[in-house]
C-alpha cells in the first residue's frame, strides 16, 4: 500500500531552516499571504505542504530593516516522502542500493525513527527545491495583487514569480559546522592529496562532486603526457620519428583515460545511488509548460507537450540559427586575419618600425574583444532558444544548451589555430599562438573566476559584520548575519564554465600535441592550483548551490571523446606536413597523402577497439545492476500472481453465491 501525504501528519514543532526565499521589497501583502498559504497547504489542495517562517517577525521590523526573507523547511516525514517522490536511492541493510520508499524505510541502512541524519542536508534542500519548483497553478488565473502576471493550469508558480521579479532569489543555507570540517580536509592546506569526494558529495551533491572528481582524475592523467613532453621541449627534438612516437602515445592516452574515467565514474555513482536513479520518471523542470494532463507512464498530473513540436523547433529554428552563428564567427575570423596581414605590411613598409610595433597587437586585441562579445551574445541567445524548445527534463535542457554553446566556443577558440596550421602552414606561429592562448587563458581564469570575487566577498563580509554588531534586537544574530551575508554572494551558475575550461585545455593538449609538447605540463600546474581555487570558490565566494543528482558528467563525456577523435585527424595531418616526411616523398604527394590517411584510419580503428574492449562499468557493478533488475522482475511477477489469485478468489465467491 502506497503511503500518501494526506494520510500523515507532516507538521513539526521543531523548525530547521533549509532554504531561503527572498521576496521583492514592494510585494503586496495579499501576494505574501497567498504564497505562504500555497507553500503550507496540503498537496491534495495544490500546495507544497512545507514549513515557512519569516526571518524577521513583525515585532522586530522596527529595529531591523525589512529584508522580505523567508525560511523554508519541512518535517522529517515530509522529507522522507519527498525522497520517495524524487526517486532517491539509498543503501539497504543487505548492502544493495535500492530506490527509497517510505513504506520500506526500516530496510535501509542507518534509518531509525529518531535519526534525523538519514537524509543529508543537501538531499533535504534538493527535495524542498523540487517541491517549490513543482508548485503549479490549478484554478488560479493570475498572481493575487498582480493582474498582469497571468497563470494557467500547469504553469510553475515559482517560475512566474521569478519572471515578474516578485521573488528575487531562492538559495539553500550553508551548514557552518559541516562546511568547516569539509574545508579542513579539502583545501586549507596546499599539498598533494586526494580530494574528499564523498564529503563533497554529501555537502554539495553529486554534480559538484563529479566535477571535482573529474578534475582530479584529469590532472593525474596529464602527468604522463607532461613527463614525456618535457624532453621534447628541453632538448628541442625536431625529428619526425620522435614526433610520431609522441603523437601516437597522445592518441592512445586520450582514449584510455576517457574509458577508464567511465569505469571510475560508475563505481562512484553506484555508491552514491545516482547510477540507479530513473531520470525518465523525474518531475518536469520548472520552465516546462504545456496542457495539464496525466503522464501515461507515471500516472501523475503534470504538463504535457508534444515531442514532435519540440523537434520542429529544434531542427527548423535552433539548428539554422546555430549554423548562421558559426558562419558569422568564421567570417569575423577572416576579417581578423586580413587585419593581421595589413598590420604586418604597414610594419614592414614603415620607416619607424619602433613606433609601428604597437600596431601589430591591435588586430589581436580587437579580435579578442569581439570574440568575448560574441560569446556573451550567443550564450544569451542559446539559453533563450533552449528554453523556448520546452524540454521536459532539466538534464535534457542542460544537454541541448551545452551542445549549442560548446560548438560555438570550440570554433571561436580553435578556428584561428586551424587556419594557421593548415592554411598559413606556419608551425612557428602555431606554436607561439598555442602557448600564448593556453597560458593567458589560465592566468585570466584564475584571476576572474576566483581571486577577484573572493576579495570583493571579503570586503562585503566585513561590512555585514559591522552592521550586525550594531543591532540590539531580540533575534538570532548568528543566523541573521549568515543569511544577510549569503544572500549578497554571487550565484554559482553550474559546472558549465568549469567543464568548458577543461574541455578547451584538453583540446590544447591533444589537438596540436606534436607542435607544442609542453602544453600538458602547463595544464598540470594550472589544474593543481585550480583544484584549490575552485574549492575556495565553492565554499567562500558563492552561495551554496542546490544539490543535483547526476550519474555521469553527461554530454561532456561525448564532447571529450569527440575532441579525441578530432585530435587523431589534426595530428596525422600535421605530421604529414612536416618537412622530414615530405623529404621522403619529394616527387609523389599522392603517396604521402595515402600513407597519412591510412595511418589516420589505423589510429581511429585502434581508438574504437580500445573503447570497445574496455567496459564502461566494472564487472562487479554489472552484476549488482543485473541482480536489481532480476529482483524488480520477480517483484512484478509476485504482484501479478497476487492480483490473479485475488481475482480468482472473487470469481469463486461470485460463483458460489450464484449457486446458492
Amino acid at each position: 500500500m502506497r503511503v500518501t501525504l494526506s494520510a500523515l501528519d507532516t507538521s513539526e514543532t521543531f523548525f530547521k531552516p533549509l532554504v531561503v526565499l527572498e521576496l521583492a521589497r514592494d510585494v503586496k501583502e495579499e501576494t505574501r499571504k497567498w504564497l505562504e498559504k500555497k507553500i503550507n497547504d496540503k498537496k491534495k489542495n495544490g500546495g507544497a505542504q512545507l514549513l515557512i517562517r519569516p526571518l524577521v517577525e513583525k515585532c522586530e521590523e522596527q529595529t531591523l530593516e525589512s529584508q522580505n526573507l523567508y525560511l523554508v523547511g519541512a518535517s522529517t516525514v515530509r522529507l522522507l516522502l519527498g525522497a520517495e517522490s524524487v526517486g532517491l536511492v539509498k543503501e539497504c541493510n543487505d548492502n544493495a542500493m535500492r530506490a527509497f520508499t517510505y513504506e520500506t524505510r526500516q530496510n535501509f541502512k542507518g534509518f531509525s525513527d529518531d535519526n534525523d541524519d538519514f537524509l543529508t542536508m543537501a538531499e533535504c534542500q534538493f527535495i524542498v527545491k523540487h517541491e517549490l519548483e513543482n508548485l503549479r497553478a490549478r484554478d488560479e488565473k493570475m498572481i493575487p495583487g498582480y493582474p498582469q502576471a497571468k497563470l494557467y493550469p500547469g504553469k510553475s508558480i515559482l517560475r512566474r514569480l521569478l519572471t515578474y521579479g516578485l521573488v528575487t532569489q531562492i538559495f539553500p543555507l550553508h551548514d557552518s559546522e559541516a562546511l568547516k570540517k569539509l574545508e579542513s580536509t579539502w583545501y586549507n592546506r596546499f599539498k598533494l592529496k586526494y580530494q574528499p569526494l564523498d564529503g563533497i558529495r554529501t555537502y554539495f551533491g553529486e554534480t559538484i562532486a563529479l566535477y571535482f572528481g573529474f578534475l582530479e582524475y584529469f590532472t593525474f592523467a596529464l602527468i604522463p603526457m607532461a613527463l614525456i613532453g618535457l624532453p621534447y621541449y628541453v632538448f628541442d627534438w625536431e625529428d619526425y620519428d620522435k614526433y610520431v612516437i609522441f603523437a601516437s602515445f597522445n592518441l592512445i592516452w586520450s582514449t584510455v583515460i576517457l574509458e577508464v574515467w567511465k569505469r571510475g565514474c560508475a563505481l562512484m555513482t553506484y555508491r552514491w545511488g545516482t547510477l540507479l536513479m530513473k531520470r525518465q520518471f523525474e518531475e518536469p523542470r520548472p520552465g516546462f509548460h504545456g496542457v495539464l494532463g496525466i503522464n501515461p507512464i507515471t500516472g501523475r498530473e503534470e504538463p504535457l507537450y508534444s515531442s514532435f513540436k519540440r523537434q520542429l523547433r529544434i531542427y527548423l529554428v535552433s539548428l539554422p540559427f546555430v549554423c548562421l552563428c558559426l558562419y558569422f564567427s568564421l567570417y569575423v575570423m577572416t576579417i581578423y586575419f586580413d587585419l593581421e596581414a595589413w598590420a604586418q605590411d604597414v610594419h614592414r613598409e614603415s620607416h619607424f618600425p619602433e613606433l609601428t610595433n604597437v600596431l601589430l597587437f591591435v588586430p589581436s586585441i580587437v579580435y579578442a574583444v569581439v570574440i568575448e562579445v560574441m560569446n556573451r551574445l550567443y550564450r544569451f541567445a542559446a539559453e533563450f532558444l533552449t528554453s523556448w524548445e520546452n524540454h521536459r527534463l532539466e538534464s535534457a535542457y542542460q544537454n541541448h544548451l551545452v551542445l549549442k554553446v560548446l560548438v560555438f566556443n570550440f570554433l571561436n577558440c580553435f578556428a584561428s589555430l586551424f587556419y594557421i596550421a593548415f592554411v598559413m602552414k606556419d608551425m612557428k606561429l602555431l606554436r607561439q599562438s598555442l602557448a600564448t592562448l593556453l597560458i593567458t587563458s589560465q592566468i585570466l581564469n584564475q584571476i576572474v573566476e576566483t581571486f577577484l570575487p573572493y576579495w570583493l566577498q571579503r570586503k562585503h563580509g566585513l561590512r555585514v559584520k559591522k552592521k550586525v554588531q550594531a543591532l540590539k534586537a531580540d533575534v538570532d544574530v548568528t543566523l541573521y548575519e549568515q543569511i544577510i551575508l549569503e544572500k549578497e554572494k554571487g550565484t554559482y551558475l553550474g559546472t558549465f564554465d568549469d567543464y568548458l575550461e577543461l574541455f578547451l585545455q584538453f583540446g590544447y593538449v591533444s589537438l596540436f600535441s606534436c607542435v607544442y609538447p609542453l602544453a600538458a605540463a602547463f595544464a598540470v600546474l594550472n589544474n593543481l592550483s585550480e583544484i584549490n581555487s575552485d574549492a575556495l570558490k565553492m565554499c567562500k565566494v558563492f552561495k551554496r548551490p542546490f544539490a543535483e543528482p547526476s550519474s555521469s558528467i553527461g554530454v561532456w563525456q561525448l564532447a571529450f571523446e569527440t575532441m579525441s577523435v578530432i585530435s587523431v585527424v589534426t595530428n596525422c595531418a600535421l605530421i604529414g606536413m612536416s618537412p622530414q616526411l615530405n623529404a621522403v616523398f619529394p616527387d609523389s604527394k599522392t603517396d604521402l597523402i595515402l600513407i597519412v590517411v591510412a595511418a589516420e584510419h589505423a589510429l581511429l580503428a585502434l581508438k574504437f577497439v580500445l573503447a570497445f574492449v574496455i567496459p564502461d562499468k566494472p564487472r562487479e557493478i554489472q552484476v549488482k545492476l543485473a541482480k536489481l533488475e532480476f529482483e524488480s522482475v520477480e517483484a512484478l511477477k509476485q504482484q501479478h500472481i497476487k492480483l490473479v489469485a485475488e481475482s480468482l478468489k472473487e470469481e469463486g465467491k461470485e460463483e458460489e453465491k450464484n449457486t446458492t
